[in-house]
Order: structure tokens, then C-alpha cells, then sequence
């Protein structure tokens, strides 16, 4: 009997370990589960604050595009740096837009996407139908702008940008980085792109951008640089004490060389030409 109650009592310690070990292990995984968890947040928490900051950001600049004007939106694209904003008041005076219904094809469309004219639903346009009024209000803007900016109002606008050199500068050297204006060389759209007029040497010259140098120069017209000038007249820059004078040598070659006849004679341009044309079959 005494054998049978060792053995009993040792079966009952073993029972009794094996109950504490299996509590130990439940124990170290529900804290192993608690610190995965706590890691799991810690990391996920950032995440999270990244995402909403993300999605706030993203509301913030889909509500700023939808506040937006359309003159807004155009004014600010590539390659339109040249166009001023012309205030909705001007574009909203019929008078100023006398004769412009002949030139630009959906012109009641297109002046109502200048003006963020909100369409009719009946009056809803298929999607080649507005890729069509997207160009209309395009051009109908840039012949608007071209009359805008002769009025005092449109002048300082373009002040603005003159000063700060928004249309580029003189390539020619004894300009000295001089300031350009915006010109066209027609009234009338489609005949010429825009050219950039220097006030100190009077020469033409083509933009530096080349997304400048595709905008139609009837959007800026005829008369704008010069008109502007003549209002100005405290602003208009001294003609170059300089030029450059051709050297060979250090010498200067003379006026009556060829070097400059052939520049005024073309019937002698095109003698020397097929002078040299001869020379060089003859040393074949």
C-alpha cells in the first residue's frame, strides 16, 4: 500500500507539472500574440497616417482643380506663358467680341467654356463634338486676348510679365539681354505662329521654347509691342552704340568685296555659285 501511495503521489506531481507547463506555454503565447499585435499596430499606425494624409491631399487638389477657372487652367499650361488672364468682365461685354461668331467654329459653346457656363443637359455634346469646342474656345480666348492686350488694362498685365522677362530676352549681343514682346505677324488666325519683337534692336526673332513657338501669333496680333511702346515711351530702351564688323585676320574686309556684293546681287550669288559648282566637278 505504502508503494501504491508513492505512486500515486508522484503520477499527481506529474499531472500537477505538466499543468504548469502547459499553462507556461499558453502564457508565452498569448504574450508572444500580444507583442505581434502591438508590433503590428505600432507599424500600421504611420501607415495609416500616411494614407489619410495622402487621400486629404488628393481632395484638397481635386476641390482646387474643381474651384479653377478655365482661363486659369489654360493660362498655366506649357507653352501658354506668352497669354495674360483676361478678366471675365471684358469677355462677358459683347462689344469686345464684335465680329469674332464668323471666325470660331461653336462659338456659343466655346464662350461658355471660357466663362464656365455650366451646359444644359439636352444641349450635351458627343466626344468628338467637344474635342471641337475645346479648340473653338482655344482660339476664340487667343483673339480675345489679342484685343485685350491694347487695352490699359491688358498692357499692364503684360507689363508684368515684360518686366520679369516672361517672354524672353534679345539673342543678339549688343542687346544686352534686352527684354522681348510677343507679335504677330497676321491679325488673322492660322496664317503665322508668334514672334518676339526686341524695343532695342526692332528685329524679329522666333521664342525660345518651342511650345511657345507653335501658338498661333494672331492670339498677340499686329499691333500690340508697338502700341505698347508708343504708350510707354519712358520705357523704350536706346538703339545699340555697337555692331560687329567682319574680320579676316584682324582686318576689315571691305564694303565693295564680294562678301557683301553677293548678299545684294543675286544674279552675282548665283554666278559664284555655279563658279564653285564648276571647280569642284573639275577636281573630280
Amino acid at each position: 500500500m505504502a508503494l501504491n501511495n508513492n505512486g500515486g503521489s508522484a503520477v499527481s506531481a506529474n499531472r500537477y507539472d505538466m499543468n504548469v507547463a502547459q499553462q507556461s506555454a499558453a502564457q508565452s503565447a498569448a504574450s508572444i500574440a500580444l507583442a505581434q499585435e502591438t508590433t503590428m499596430t505600432v507599424i500600421s499606425t504611420p501607415l495609416r497616417q500616411q494614407q489619410q494624409q495622402q487621400r486629404s491631399n488628393s481632395s484638397e487638389i481635386s476641390a482646387s482643380d474643381e474651384d479653377g477657372s478655365w482661363i486659369d487652367w489654360f493660362t498655366s499650361l506649357r507653352g501658354n506663358e506668352f497669354f495674360c488672364e483676361v478678366d471675365e468682365d471684358y469677355i462677358q461685354d459683347d462689344f469686345n467680341l464684335t465680329g469674332l461668331s464668323v471666325l470660331v467654329p461653336y462659338y456659343d459653346y466655346a464662350l461658355d467654356m471660357i466663362l464656365d457656363v455650366e451646359m444644359p443637359q439636352e444641349d450635351s455634346l458627343n466626344e468628338e463634338q467637344q474635342e471641337i469646342v475645346e479648340s473653338a474656345a482655344e482660339m476664340l480666348y487667343g483673339l480675345i486676348h489679342a484685343r485685350y492686350i491694347v487695352t490699359s488694362r491688358g498692357m499692364h498685365a503684360m507689363y508684368e510679365k515684360y518686366r520679369i522677362a516672361s517672354f524672353g530676352r534679345c539673342p543678339r549681343v549688343f542687346c544686352q539681354g534686352q527684354p522681348v514682346l510677343p507679335v504677330g505677324m497676321s491679325d488673322l488666325p492660322r496664317n503665322y505662329t508668334v514672334n518676339v519683337f526686341c524695343p532695342r534692336c526692332h528685329e524679329l526673332f522666333f521664342p525660345k521654347s518651342t511650345r511657345q513657338a507653335n501658338v498661333d501669333g494672331a492670339y498677340f496680333g499686329t499691333t500690340f509691342p508697338h502700341l505698347y511702346l508708343m504708350t510707354h515711351p519712358e520705357i523704350i530702351p536706346a538703339r545699340p552704340s555697337q555692331s560687329y564688323a567682319p574680320r579676316v585676320y584682324g582686318f576689315k574686309i571691305h564694303s565693295s568685296s564680294l562678301y557683301y556684293r553677293a548678299k545684294d546681287d543675286p544674279e552675282l550669288a548665283e554666278r559664284n555659285r555655279q563658279r564653285r559648282s564648276r571647280r569642284l566637278e573639275g577636281r573630280k
